[in-house]
């Protein structure tokens, strides 16, 4: 037994706060993600706003879930619990989460089934999933870094953009393997714009 060395890069360049922000957003809409920015006063609004205009009459609810967030939404809420089947989650409009780690080299968002993320398959169900990043507290530049903020003894889900496949012929198909459309909201306070 030989041991491994790990001297290899974390990151791929020294990027300031506000670049790896901006380097997570392009990823994400580069993999058809719908992504968003606003600040904290802005995220009832907006997520109400993007529940209307999707047509959502009903939304999946992680227990940890901030109330503040749906504050302003008109939509019927199922909390997380172990007794809804997949039937009832294929029912419900939309899913809304937070996340574990969003990693701005890779436009990827990692999911622990934390509190506000609730279980896995709330977020593989419905169609329309809101998932919300708190800038300073979530995103990091590499594999790497987000690694390292993440218990592997938790069921992780990996998202880079919404569920896609491709047959034989390349044809692509969304929504096979989760939700068909994936929203991303970016929460940044002022001081870190």
């Amino acid at each position: 037994d030989q041991p491994v060395a790990r001297d290899y890069r974390r990151t791929h360049g020294d990027r300031t706060h506000a670049e790896r922000v901006g380097l997570l957003a392009e990823n994400l809409a580069d993999y058809r993600a719908d992504v968003h920015r606003c600040g904290p006063a802005e995220l009832p609004a907006l997520i109400a706003r993007l529940l209307a205009e999707r047509g959502a009459r009903s939304v999946v609810v992680p227990a940890g879930l901030p109330p503040e967030w749906l504050a302003e939404a008109d939509v019927e809420r199922l909390p997380d619990a172990a007794e809804n089947t997949a039937r009832d989650l294929d029912a419900v409009d939309s899913v809304v989460t937070g996340c574990a780690v969003a990693i701005a080299e890779t436009g990827t968002i990692v999911l622990d089934a934390g509190p506000d993320q609730g279980r896995r398959r709330i977020t593989l169900v419905p169609d329309h999933h809101i998932c919300v990043v708190r800038a300073r507290d979530h995103v990091v530049d590499s594999v790497v870094q987000g690694l390292e903020r993440l218990d592997p003894a938790h069921p992780l889900t990996w998202i880079s953009g919404p569920s896609a496949t491709s047959d034989i012929e390349l044809d692509r198909v969304e929504g096979v393997h989760g939700p068909r459309t994936l929203e991303v909201i970016i929460v940044e306070d002022a001081a870190e714009g």
